[in-house]
């Protein structure tokens, strides 16, 4: 496995509609592979995430099991005379986790929940659109991803009986675009809704955190969800 890090150019001409369409950022990602096929549909293992630290400091964020070459965005997106990008053996960083162990994390994810208008209706794909429901979301899958959130100390909660954990959810973005179905033909309106998780956690179940770290967590990873990555914490 391979974590990649490129950062964008965010003055160059035609990186703002770049950064605006999922769809684009997807198809750039997956130009970055020789050994996928046009229309190959086998790129569950390829996870993508930008993150938008300042309005000119964009970073892309690849895992895949293959390594990339992502000239075609430097040359697009990027310093074409003077950066290019970095590429790492995750393989080692993975192998490597224990339980027990804390670290910072980032994740930008699609936190849905599926409803039913009323009864006797399909159930439907909706999204969380406030942060307690969307920190829910992920508060429900740390178990099976192997990890535990912690919970702030007490002396550093803003309510005494608060039950507060170390996690935040910022930089929510909506996107609405065109998809065909499975067959190549009727065009569907597809609404995407993202948010951003920082926070710290704990390792529970190092092979199973090793599956989301590599697999992803959650809805929507071809449009830039579900890659989690860690950090030492500060």
């Amino acid at each position: 496995m391979h974590l990649t890090r490129f950062r964008i150019n965010t003055a160059r001409l035609g990186v703002r509609s770049l950064l605006a369409s999922p769809q684009r950022m997807h198809a750039a990602v997956m130009s970055s592979f020789a050994g996928r096929l046009p229309r190959d549909k086998n790129d569950s293992r390829t996870l993508w995430r930008l993150d938008r630290n300042a309005k000119a400091e964009v970073l892309l964020y690849i895992v895949s099991k293959e390594c990339p070459d992502l000239t075609h965005l430097v040359e697009q997106a990027g310093w074409p005379t003077t950066a290019t990008w970095q590429t790492y053996d995750y393989q080692a960083f993975l192998g490597a986790l224990q339980a027990g162990s804390t670290w910072a994390f980032r994740l930008t994810a699609n936190p849905v929940h599926y409803i039913r208008r009323k009864d006797g209706d399909p159930t439907k794909r909706t999204a969380h659109v406030t942060p307690g429901h969307q920190m829910g979301w992920l508060l429900a899958r740390q178990e099976t991803a192997g990890f535990r959130i912690l919970n702030t100390p007490p002396e550093q909660r803003r309510l005494p009986q608060s039950n507060e954990f170390q996690l935040t959810v910022r930089d929510e973005r909506r996107h609405r675009f065109e998809k065909t179905d499975e067959q190549g033909g009727q065009l569907h309106r597809v609404p995407l809704v993202t948010v951003t998780f920082d926070g710290r956690l704990q390792v529970t179940d190092p092979a199973a955190l090793r599956r989301t770290l590599t697999l992803g967590l959650g809805k929507a990873k071809a449009y830039g969800c579900g890659l989690m990555t860690l950090a030492k914490p500060v």
